[in-house]
């Protein structure tokens, strides 16, 4: 088996991964200069959003030094409670997590997202309802703090439009991303090299759905973040074929290459991909298991989260997001397209 890729080598695989080891032009002079990396310093970061298992799992991979897979250099300090009584994800856990996190851990609550923000280094948006989400980042834009969005990004290509516009017209550093990204076997799908040029991909994962969100918004985004992670920007339509247990989106990119996510909710509802090369398709099924919310300290592997909350550390420090803007918008318009087309019976439908 090849040694398993460092995730710097992994991101110069990828079209979004070598941009964001460069300086984008979409990052400001002045975030760079105050997110250097290499800051000696530990930075202090606030939350938004107690409603989901990923604040414990964020936090106690930053929090807890005793931890086997700590990560350095930052520490969550405050937090707002944030929730959405409609959404019974967040209803139903927001008090619980809001318990585990003010008890295990020196954090403050802060009445407002205002107050969160002052003193800070930078933000975790960590809210479940990404209905929320741009009503939540605004006064961290307009703070110009770097914030960190996580999945679902928003629930409407419309709001992903006007949060990056808003990061742009303050020069405030925004990053999103499912933590699949980051996991070590979608990277040696890439790095490996067995595969030669990736032509195509296959994702899977489960796809249940949400009544106030469109449906691959949901949990589907992370089978089509993989997709994106293999293929890269530049999807021009997508068919989206919708039954009880299963939806399967077929993506056209510009160059002819063909990506495909099954969205499972009948069945094994494991993550995995393969990636069609010029040499050999590659790829195993269940890289990841359905249990991608274990707990940092689970086993002697490190966490399905480990490698998005080091991307999160690093994009912090140096204002860079390890994926652009326009890529995650575009992931966005991925999925509402997939909306579209199952509305009108499977037919073809192009990204807006």
């Amino acid at each position: 088996m090849p040694a398993r890729p460092s995730r710097r080598d992994f991101m110069k695989t990828t079209a979004a991964g070598a941009a964001a080891l460069a300086v984008s032009e979409s990052v400001p002079s002045e975030a760079r200069t105050r997110f250097a990396q290499g800051a000696p310093r530990e930075l202090e970061l606030g939350i938004i959003g107690l409603d989901t298992s990923h604040v414990i799992a964020f936090t106690e991979l930053l929090n807890d030094s005793s931890n086997p897979h700590h990560i350095p250099g930052a520490r969550v300090v405050r937090a707002y409670k944030g929730g959405s009584p409609d959404v019974e994800a967040s209803a139903t856990r927001i008090e619980k997590f809001t318990a585990e996190i003010t008890s295990r851990w020196d954090i403050t609550l802060a009445p407002s997202i205002e107050e969160l923000c002052e003193g800070i280094d930078g933000v975790l948006v960590s809210s479940v309802d990404g209905r929320a989400h741009l009503s939540q980042v605004r006064p961290v834009i307009a703070a110009r703090k770097p914030v960190f969005v996580d999945k679902p990004f928003t629930a409407s290509l419309r709001d992903a439009r006007e949060i990056v516009r808003l990061a742009r017209e303050h020069e405030t550093p925004i990053f999103s991303s499912s933590a699949l990204r980051f996991a070590d076997d979608v990277a040696t799908l890439v790095k490996d090299g067995r595969a030669g040029s990736i032509v195509g991909a296959s994702t899977f994962g489960p796809a249940p759905t949400e009544p106030h969100h469109p449906d691959l918004f949901w949990y589907g985004i992370h089978a089509v973040e993989m997709l994106y992670t293999l293929l890269g920007p530049g999807c021009e339509r997508v068919t989206r074929v919708h039954t009880e247990g299963a939806d399967v989106v077929v993506g056209q990119w510009q160059d002819g290459r063909l990506g495909v996510v099954r969205g499972i909710r009948k069945g094994d509802d494991s993550y995995g991909a393969l990636a069609f090369g010029t040499e050999a398709i590659v790829g195993s099924p269940s890289l990841v298991p359905a249990a991608a919310s274990q707990t940092p300290n689970d086993s002697a592997v490190p966490p399905i989260y480990h490698g998005l909350v080091t991307a999160i550390i690093e994009f912090m420090r140096s204002g860079k997001p390890p994926v652009t803007p326009d890529e995650t918008v575009e992931i966005i318009a991925f999925m509402e397209a997939a909306e579209t087309s199952k509305a009108r019976g499977g037919a073809p439908v192009e990204l807006a």
